[in-house]
């Protein structure tokens, strides 16, 4: 039975610069995949994910700033969000129990 490839890290260094080669002029993506040992849909994959991140990081949309730095600080808030509501939860429920305790 053939051994399954295993997924290569590569750096975001490496895949930027991947796409940047496929987008030179005279230069196809089919080129640069073959160089490089990767399958062409992998740079085209590296390709949509670069230009989506490079779309929200400059665009705000209502007042929204849809930058990296701003989704991270959004997903750290809902975190901590979340394990305030946990924490309300429960404390809600023991005033519950210790109020019925005293009855």
């Amino acid at each position: 039975m053939p051994k399954k490839k295993q997924n290569t890290p590569y750096t975001e260094a490496f895949r930027k610069e991947a796409v940047r080669r496929s987008d030179e002029e005279g230069v196809t993506a089919i080129q640069v995949a073959k160089e490089l040992g990767l399958h062409v849909n992998q740079i085209y994959n590296w390709r949509n994910q670069f230009k989506r991140l490079s779309d929200k990081q400059f665009n705000s949309l209502n007042g929204v700033d849809y930058s990296k730095d701003e989704s991270e600080e959004i997903r750290q808030l809902k975190r901590e969000v979340k394990a305030l509501k946990e924490e309300r939860d429960f404390l809600k429920k023991a005033t519950a129990y210790f109020s019925n305790q005293k009855k």
